[in-house]
């Protein structure tokens, strides 16, 4: 298996699923193939950046300047990971992927892009029209939106603000470890975001930590909840990097 790189710790508790789905898979695999020995896992490095600084270094879009201290911090890690002898990468963050074209400019191993990979899934699983849950700048993510149209899949963030808000709060309490009643909030986001539109989309939780609220789920790329469909773009991710470990 190629050794895989990840740019983690924003935040460090989606990253530990990270590393988690990605031996569970291994060892799974292992043990369906009837292979001799005790389970093996891919070798992995992880570059765990801080939150805090990461956050300090958000751009504003239209502004490239702006956005320098956020790209060469991720990129930084990016070339750590190569250098340490990752044979690919991935960036266990939803927001990185906003600006992926410019954060792996000079990074010579592939880095697998989140967005790509969630709104292909999307498709496979018939998705017409998704509704992103995330950071403001994930929800607001022209990037993001325009993978899922190459798919034919309509896609954006909820349209009112309140919605929005409720989700960022949610985002910041469980980074905070805060999970109480994170499910029952999420699911009420939820159904607030999809009623606006008078249907019931896939719902995207574009943030690694809104998994968190589910969870018995949270391992699972799609799943359902309270008559809600929801994509889990952490399982996605990270059920990517261990398919191209194995390739």
């Amino acid at each position: 298996m190629k050794k895989i790189g990840i740019v983690g710790g924003v935040a460090w508790a989606s990253t530990v699923d990270y590393y988690t789905e990605i031996c569970r898979r291994s060892e799974e695999r292992h043990l369906a193939n009837e292979l001799p020995g005790p389970p093996s896992t891919p070798e992995m490095t992880i570059e765990s950046l801080s939150l805090t600084k990461a956050a300090s270094y958000l751009g504003v879009d239209g502004d490239e300047e702006s956005w320098l201290q956020f790209d060469e911090y991720h990129r930084a890690a990016l070339r750590r990971l190569e250098a340490s002898g990752a044979e690919f990468a991935v960036m266990a963050s939803n927001t990185p992927h906003h600006r992926y074209e410019r954060i792996v400019r000079g990074v010579r191993i592939p880095v697998i892009d989140m967005f790509e990979e969630v709104a292909t899934e999307s498709a496979q699983i018939g998705a017409r029209r998704v509704v992103i849950l995330g950071t403001a700048l994930t929800m607001g993510s022209q990037r993001f939106r325009e993978a899922f149209a190459r798919r034919g899949i309509e896609a954006a963030g909820p349209e009112d603000e309140a919605t929005r808000s409720m989700t960022i709060q949610l985002i910041g309490d469980l980074q905070r470890g805060k999970r109480e009643a994170a499910a029952e909030r999420l699911a009420s986001i939820a159904k607030l975001a999809t009623e606006q539109l008078g249907e019931r989309p896939m719902v995207c939780l574009a943030c690694t930590e809104l998994p968190l609220a589910f969870p018995s789920t949270k391992t699972r790329p799609t799943f359902e909840a309270d008559g809600m469909a929801y994509i889990n773009t952490a399982a996605v991710h990270a059920g990517a990097a261990f398919d191209f470990a194995v390739e």
